[in-house]
């Protein structure tokens, strides 16, 4: 906490309302906090207690199709014996009536022709792994002592009835957590409003209202002075502040006396250091200025870089002006060079990008060819005094040369190894009045290098203008 302290004599301290932080109060936060908590509780109170409540439901029909067993067992048993159809017809038509009943079915045994099926089903129903099944014997007994077997009576539990208790059951389930949830956070922002809230609020008023003139007004708040809790650690420290802010005060007026004899002295040191630090500034800018303008060397692959580039670029072409000579110039790209770095890396990268500049360094060795790096895998390569066709000789053999370092390169589309694509162009000194205009006929035909397949050279024309196409 921080107080601005005027030690000049000040008016009557004006009375400023405590700010109302509504939008970010700690109870508001407590309370989202609660609401987050009890919702994660409540998904997993209800996911277990859905997961009770389905195995119940199943337990529930398992023991409805053995009552249902119970009740028809005796009377299908004796309509097989006496063979009555229409009975066991009827029967069967009440059983699949029952609501937990998906399909009825009584097989009937016999020992001189293929067993006879019977079935019930519900309209809609479908067979179900989830759904109980009972199987049932049939068995009859005609005379004392002598029972035999007449059938089968298999029971098929309806899914959909499980899925229709365990929703209503559901529906019970969330409502009583939601409702759970939001009590327990109403009680907490009650009591968190009352415990701590209210005393949060005087503590800001009070301190919105202190003055230099004011320091010696002691917080107090309205509880029971005996409670020794964070608040009360809170209240002691604010009347602390205060007493040592007022000391503070006394001791500042004081020493501004001495301040204002020393001022006029102050202001010239000041001005002399200040001074010394502007013509240090000039050495320093200067001294930075020309080691900007020594830095014309990549330092990955050794090469000239572009701010080289660009000033020699410029002092061949006006030579290639003035003098008719010829100019030519190749614009280099790795092939999917991208690639390459996501197959093996970026250290593998670097190790590449020197290995390629190592590579067309050794070939455009001549004296005025200048090989630089222009950007991340591309190279440019300056030819002053050669024409087009003794370029693209140069281009052939700059191909062979980094496609003989063999590295590989198991992700290419082209080859198994590195390879580099190059554009040429010659200078046209009636079409072209800048060196943009031959580095954007180089860069075009380097385009149709890779869009002919890569690994090769592809020449602009000079006689055709910027606007024709590329062979």
């Amino acid at each position: 906490m921080a107080l601005t302290v005027d030690p000049s004599p000040s008016p009557a301290p004006t009375t400023t309302a405590a700010p109302t932080l509504r939008r970010n109060s700690l109870g508001g936060r407590l309370v989202l906090a609660t609401l987050a908590f009890c919702l994660l509780f409540t998904v997993v109170v209800a996911a277990l207690r859905t997961w009770s409540a389905w195995q119940n439901n199943v337990a529930a029909m398992s023991g409805e199709l053995q009552l249902i067993a119970q009740v028809y067992q005796r009377t299908l048993s004796k309509s097989i014996w006496d063979m009555d159809r229409e009975s066991l017809q009827a029967h069967l038509t009440s059983a699949a009536n029952v609501a937990s009943v998906g399909q009825v079915v009584v097989s009937l045994q016999s020992s001189n022709r293929a067993p006879e099926v019977f079935q019930r089903r519900r309209e809609g129903w479908r067979p179900s792994t989830l759904a109980p099944v009972l199987h049932v014997k049939l068995d009859y007994e005609a005379f004392p002592g002598s029972r035999e077997a007449v059938g089968e009576f298999s029971l098929y539990g309806d899914e959909r009835v499980l899925w229709q208790r365990l929703r209503a059951e559901m529906v019970a389930i969330v409502a009583t957590q939601v409702a759970q949830s939001l009590l327990l956070a109403s009680l907490i922002m009650l009591m968190f409003s009352r415990l701590v809230t209210v005393h949060v609020r005087r503590i800001a008023q009070h301190l919105s209202q202190l003055t230099p003139l004011n320091l010696d007004t002691k917080l107090t708040l309205e509880r029971d002075r005996r409670r020794q809790d964070e608040l009360s650690l809170l209240v002691s420290g604010v009347n602390q502040l205060q007493g040592n802010l007022s000391d503070y005060l006394e001791r500042q007026q004081r020493d501004e006396k001495e301040l204002i004899a020393h001022r006029d002295n102050l202001a010239a040191l000041v001005r002399e250091r200040t001074l010394e630090l502007e013509k240090t500034n000039d050495r320093l800018e200067s001294a930075n200025a020309m080691l900007d303008g020594l830095a014309r060397t990549d330092p990955l692959t050794g090469l000239a870089n572009r701010r080289h580039f660009d000033e020699t670029k410029e002092i061949e072409f006006r030579r290639a002006q003035r003098n008719g000579q010829p100019l030519s110039l190749l614009v280099c790209d790795i092939d999917e060079f991208k690639r390459y770095n996501d197959a093996y890396g970026h250290a593998k990268g670097d190790q590449c990008l020197r290995a390629v500049a190592r590579a067309i360094e050794s070939t455009c060795a001549r004296a005025g060819e200048l090989v630089s790096r222009i950007g991340g895998e591309e190279f440019a390569v300056l030819l002053p005094g050669t024409d087009a066709q003794t370029g693209t000789l140069l281009a052939t053999q700059l191909l062979q040369a980094v496609a003989e370092l063999g590295i590989a390169h198991r992700d290419s589309g082209t080859a198994p190894f590195i390879t580099v694509s190059i554009g040429l162009a010659q200078f046209d000194a009636e079409r072209m009045q800048s060196f943009d205009a031959l580095f954007e006929q180089a860069d075009t035909a380097l385009y149709l290098a890779k869009s002919r397949g890569r690994n090769q050279v592809a020449v602009a024309e000079p006689q055709k203008s910027l606007d024709d196409k590329w062979s």
